[in-house]
């Protein structure tokens, strides 16, 4: 995922290093690198540029994300932008180890793999935490997905609980498992989250606790990778708490507790939970946290909640440009320091419009991915006061990591200013896909790289610029759509014989996924019905949005679909009859957050 960063980051406190070695790749980015490895050619790695962070030794996430929480006991952690329900980081920090000790209770064990469907709300922390600290592995879920989602992430994960709220119990219902309802509702057999946490307050202490270790998976977020089918990512605690010391490493102590993050990213995602609830938790900031987008409710939230930063998706910030209702506010109240445009690149012309709209708030991109724990590259220079890298630019490297950049043919390295395949090492790099040795071994290969699938460059100042990407993942108003399970769905239509799914640009979601279907010959549906029964099956945001038929696929003699060479020719085609078709398609899908 590309993402646009903050312009200051948060303070690192209270860290020591551990030499972590399930790979020994991790030893090479300790203080003293060793030197460079030579081989048929010189090996061209790249570390940052500035020194080493000191990543704290057998400290879970859990306990690294409430340290010092007892300073800030009546500080609020999270608040609903719309009720008002709020937390405390001493209720925080209650909740947390009672819902620990609930799920202890019901029989979660280590490693065990609990599935939250829930959209965003202030409990959340306390969820995937609690899951955490009781030694359990959090999954989240997209509330919006199909029901047949739902299932599949369950089975994948071979999963023992499911957490969700009574919206979203219908589609959990079936699967035969323990279901805990968040909220107020009592629906079937569902364990009410009240009375769960009340009957573990009596419950004997005798299985409550079960030692848990950095090097314990804590976290299995679903990612669809470079190869576009969904994956299970196994983090561990360490690889959360290397990635947060890395991405922390620049603010310093003064602004412990100053920070207001608004909370509109979605939790299940990697930034959300870690860049957003994790990091503004460790710096005992404010997550100000909505489930969904409305502009006046959000500008609302962003001035009377004083938010600080803001990560947001495009779609936001042409509202924000072009929508009158912003004019009903009086924007010279806003205390709003930096936003960042999540998961989808953002076009320069609407970034200079926004710029020119609010001269004090800074725009910056970053880059990271869910297989290396979130935050990979920013922008924050402690010396430069938080400056910024070149506009444009992903930023710098971050301390503890090495990058490269391979010629995707041959695998060599390439030198400074040379477009490569991006390749990342660190302690924050997952410990592979959950049950996939293979597409394990075609992600991180033997000597501990990170194939990211993007291709980008380094230039002579250590600036990072993301050029264009191997993998044909689809970023639809910045969610992920893998083209190869579109595709899959519509293979199993009667009436289609041969499918191919391409991103087609679109001024508002950035991408929207669009079909070249080879009909059989006796079939009689229109593009419309084609468009209808992959709604059927799959969440809003992976609807396909345009349908061409055609007589075939063009395809490599090797087999791979023509993927560039198609959407050129629907790109042209619609121009042709209709210049703006795929504005007005997703201008006609939901809102996705």
């Amino acid at each position: 995922m590309i993402l646009k960063f903050l312009s200051f980051q948060f303070p690192l406190k209270h860290c020591s290093v551990l030499p972590f070695s399930p790979r020994p790749v991790y030893k090479s980015i300790m203080a003293t690198p060793p030197p460079v490895p030579l081989s048929a050619h010189e090996e061209h790695i790249f570390r940052s540029r500035y020194p080493a962070v000191l990543v704290p030794e057998n400290v879970t996430l859990p306990d690294f994300v409430f340290q010092d929480s007892e300073l800030y006991a009546d500080k609020v952690a999270f608040v609903e932008a719309v009720t008002g329900k709020a937390y405390t980081y001493g209720e925080l920090v209650r909740e947390t180890r009672r819902f620990a000790k609930a799920l202890r209770s019901i029989g979660l064990r280590k490693g065990h793999v609990v599935i939250v469907v829930l959209p965003n709300v202030p409990e959340y922390g306390i969820v995937a935490l609690g899951i955490m600290a009781a030694g359990g592995v959090y999954s989240g879920v997209n509330p919006a997905a199909h029901e047949s989602e739902i299932k599949k992430q369950v089975q994948a994960a071979n999963a023992k609980i499911i957490v969700t709220n009574d919206l979203s119990y219908g589609k959990v219902a079936g699967l035969e498992l323990p279901v805990i309802l968040l909220g107020e509702a009592r629906i079937g057999s569902a364990m009410n989250w009240y009375e769960l946490l009340d009957a573990a307050d009596r419950a004997t202490d005798k299985y409550a606790y079960e030692d848990v270790h950095q090097n314990d998976l804590c976290a299995l977020p679903f990612s669809s990778g470079t190869t576009g089918m969904s994956k299970g990512v196994m983090l561990t605690h360490r690889n959360l708490v290397a990635n947060l010391c890395s991405s922390l490493f620049s603010v310093g102590p003064e602004m412990v507790g100053q920070v207001t993050t608004l909370g509109l990213i979605p939790f299940f995602h990697i930034y959300g939970i870690t860049g957003i609830c994790f990091a503004t938790l460790r710096n005992k900031g404010k997550v100000v946290v909505m489930s969904r987008f409305e502009l006046r409710t959000f500008l609302n939230a962003l001035i009377t909640q004083e938010v600080t930063f803001a990560p947001i998706v495009p779609p936001i910030i042409l509202a924000l440009v072009k929508n009158p209702i912003v004019e009903e506010f009086d924007l010279s109240k806003l205390k709003l320091r930096a936003i960042m445009t999540a998961a989808a690149p953002l076009a320069p012309e609407l970034l200079t419009a926004f710029e020119n709209k609010f001269p004090g708030v800074q725009v910056q991109e970053a880059y990271g991915l869910t297989e290396h724990s979130c935050i990979t590259l920013t922008h924050g220079d402690p010396n430069l006061e938080h400056g910024i890298a070149k506009k444009n630019s992903v930023g710098f490297i971050l301390p503890n990591l090495e990058v490269k950049f391979i010629d995707p043919d041959t695998g060599r390295s390439l030198p400074k200013n040379t477009p490569g395949e991006i390749c990342v090492r660190s302690q924050c790099v997952m410990q592979g896909y959950y049950n996939n040795k293979e597409e394990t071994d075609r992600a991180i290969d033997k000597d501990g790289w990170l194939h990211t699938g993007d291709i980008g460059y380094i230039d002579d100042d250590g600036d990072i610029f993301i050029v264009d990407r191997i993998k044909e993942l689809i970023k639809y108003k910045g969610f992920q759509v893998a083209p190869a399970e579109i595709e899959a769905i519509l293979l199993t239509h009667p009436s289609v014989e041969d499918v191919a799914v391409v991103p087609l640009p679109d001024e508002e979601a950035g991408e929207i996924p669009a079909a070249c279907v080879v009909m059989k010959k006796e079939a009689r549906e229109s593009e419309e019905d084609i468009i209808n029964y992959v709604a059927s099956n799959v969440a809003h945001y992976k609807k396909v949005r345009v349908v061409h038929f055609v007589d075939g696929i063009p395809k490599s003699p090797s087999g791979k679909i023509m993927r560039r060479l198609l959407k050129e020719k629907m790109i042209e085609k619609i121009k042709v009859n209709d210049p703006k078709p795929m504005t007005k398609a997703a201008a006609a899908a939901p809102a996705l957050i």
